[in-house]
This record gives structure tokens, C-alpha cells and sequence, in this order.
């Protein structure tokens, strides 16, 4: 197993949850509200989270894959897409980490185009720096700038989604 270094703390993301929960629970005071986790980083967040807003919700998920990503005309496709009929809801849409943009520009340009009445965005960890699209973020946990992390949901080959607090993967 390669080494790993601490980058967020449990207590730390135990804390962030709460406020941005709090934060969410405050703006959406109103209307139907729709918390879409993309699967599969998204879901020990996603639970965490809804558990802090207090107000009435649907919860849904949507997985995306991602086809040639490494060249300009690479693609993204919806291989699990959401369920519940999202005509007229906000919808807020559950990342465990926003780098390129790519992901979440798709799903605002899906979920808009079906009829929902807003999209915003939640996300753990937010890395500006690897952006390629420009997309607004709207509730942010953390910024972190470098590191191929792990924990909290985010995996490497689908290990370490278990680990209670955010690592730094080393390399041997």
C-alpha cells in the first residue's frame, strides 16, 4: 500500500458538512429541492450531508462516464442517470471533487434543458487549478491546490473510499 499524508482532518469535514448544510438549508427555503449525488465519489459526502439539512428533499443519483477524455474531442455520457421527474425542482448536485469542470457543466446543461427550475452545485473539494471549463461552484468544502487524494469517497481503483479522513496518495 502506498504511503499517504493527512490533507483534511474528520473533524474538520464533520464541522464543513454542518455549516454547508446549514448554508443550504438557509437558501433553499422554498420550492422542491432535489439533491442529485454523482455516483460513486459523491455518496459518504452526500449522506453526511443530507443528514444536516433540515427541510424537506428527494434525493437521487447519477453516474457519469467519461469516453477519450484524454484528447479535445473526448465525451461524457450519463450511464446511470436520475430518476425522479425533475420539472420545476432545484436541484442540487452532489460532488465529492470538482477539477476540470467538465462533469458538472454537462449535468447543468442536461438538468437545465429537462426543465428543472435551478442547478447548483455542491461539492467536497474544489482543485480551481485543473479547471478546463469555467463552472461556478456554489457551496464549497475545501480548496485544496495539488495531490491525488483519497477517503471520504474518493478512491483510487475504487480503493480507500472508506478512509474517514482525506489523504494525500504518495507515490513509493
Amino acid at each position: 500500500m502506498p504511503g499517504k499524508e493527512l490533507v483534511i482532518a474528520k473533524t474538520d469535514i464533520a464541522k464543513r458538512v454542518k455549516e454547508l448544510g446549514a448554508a443550504i438549508t438557509r437558501d433553499y427555503e422554498k420550492g422542491q429541492l432535489l439533491i442529485v449525488g454523482i455516483l460513486n465519489g459523491a455518496f459518504i459526502f452526500m449522506a453526511d450531508l443530507v443528514r444536516e439539512i433540515k427541510r424537506e428533499m428527494e434525493v437521487d443519483f447519477v453516474r457519469v462516464a467519461s469516453y477519450g477524455m484524454e484528447t479535445t474531442s473526448g465525451s461524457l455520457h450519463i450511464t446511470k442517470d436520475i430518476e425522479l421527474d425533475i420539472q420545476d425542482k432545484d436541484i442540487l448536485v452532489v460532488e465529492d471533487i470538482i477539477d476540470t469542470g467538465r462533469t458538472i457543466a454537462h449535468l447543468r446543461q442536461s438538468f437545465a434543458g429537462r426543465g428543472a427550475r435551478s442547478v447548483r452545485f455542491c461539492a467536497l473539494i474544489s482543485k480551481k487549478e485543473r479547471r478546463e471549463v469555467e463552472v461556478a461552484v456554489d457551496y464549497v468544502g475545501f480548496e485544496v491546490q495539488s495531490g491525488f487524494l483519497v477517503g471520504y469517497g474518493l478512491d483510487c481503483r475504487e480503493k480507500y473510499r472508506q478512509l474517514t479522513e482525506v489523504y494525500h496518495l504518495l507515490e513509493d
